[in-house]
């Protein structure tokens, strides 16, 4: 696994966590311009434990400072779904939904004072739509939720995956609404846009949902799927307009499970190969949550690749 996904960045601000300096990372996220980018570091970067325990004195001290509240509300929302895990809602007590709420009531706070400060960022909205879920505060406040988000930066992919999971079967949602989210965002976006792997996570999401984890999935290997799978393919990360992103590392994972579930070994092979042996969390998780870098190392030797 690759907990800093060959991002410098993301390496500095994960070191600085673990030793609670947030100087340190108050300076690294303040040198971010980009504001998916700031997203997506915080969103990484938050999975450090311990945060609870130094993060509100350093809010306390800067309590006109949205980054602090932001960075803060943010390692509550991850906090609190550590309480509830992952597993389906008949599997969890009581006491940990209990907690995972009162969690998430302290990240809405939190997340609503930051973006009063900072009226132009989308992050506060993307971990707002985290929170929304887990309260269950119903599709219209979620979709809403996502509007202001994107309303500030159109192609934020942190949003658009979060709403994306708002529409999943399991969260209240349909396949169909799912995927017409997916490939309508992918297609509206320009050329070379992150967005495109939405497409391929709707159609893992679906696979999961149908096969339950198999390997073998017809649903997977069916013309529909293959031909939008490569069409993502080509609109987003094999486009010469896609550039470096930080999600690229997720993107090319994503892809690397879709297209070897798919039988396109030729395609899968390139993707594992992109990846340069660096193991990302998402999707493999889905295999194994103890040890995804295990169904990656598998499906890369079917794909072709040693």
């Amino acid at each position: 696994m690759s907990p800093a996904m060959g991002n410098p960045r993301l390496a500095r601000l994960l070191a600085a966590a673990k030793a609670a300096d947030w100087p340190a990372m108050r300076d690294e996220l303040s040198a971010v311009s980009d504001d998916g980018e700031r997203g997506w570091l915080i969103a990484n970067a938050t999975e450090v434990a311990g945060y609870e325990q130094w993060m509100p004195k350093a809010v306390a001290d800067e309590p006109e400072s949205g980054l602090a509240l932001l960075v803060a509300g943010a390692r509550q929302v991850v906090w609190a779904w550590e309480a509830r895990t992952g597993l389906r809602a008949k599997h969890v007590s009581r006491e940990q939904f209990q907690i995972f709420h009162e969690r998430l009531g302290v990240a809405e706070d939190l997340l609503y004072r930051a973006a009063e400060l900072e009226p132009g960022w989308a992050s506060p909205w993307y971990f707002l739509q985290m929170s929304a879920r887990g309260l269950q505060l119903g599709q219209d406040i979620s979709r809403l939720r996502f509007e202001a988000a994107t309303r500030r930066f159109p192609e934020h992919l942190g949003a658009h995956q979060q709403q994306l999971q708002q529409v999943c079967a399991k969260w209240g949602g349909s396949h169909d609404e799912m995927h017409a989210f997916a490939r309508g965002s992918a297609l509206n976006a320009p050329e070379g846009s992150a967005l495109g792997v939405l497409v391929a996570v709707a159609h893992l999401e679906h696979w999961l949902d149908l096969d339950h984890g198999a390997t073998d999935s017809p649903y997977m290997r069916s013309g529909r799927v293959v031909a939008e799978l490569h069409e993502a393919a080509d609109r987003s990360y094999r486009h010469a307009a896609y550039g470096e992103p930080v999600s690229r590392l997720g993107t090319l994972n994503t892809f690397a499970l879709a297209f070897v579930l798919a039988g396109e070994k030729k395609a899968a092979a390139a993707a594992f190969t992109a990846t340069g042996g660096l193991v990302t969390e998402f999707p493999w998780q889905y295999l194994d949550g103890d040890v995804p870098v295990s169904p990656y190392r598998t499906l890369r030797f079917r794909a072709g690749r040693p």
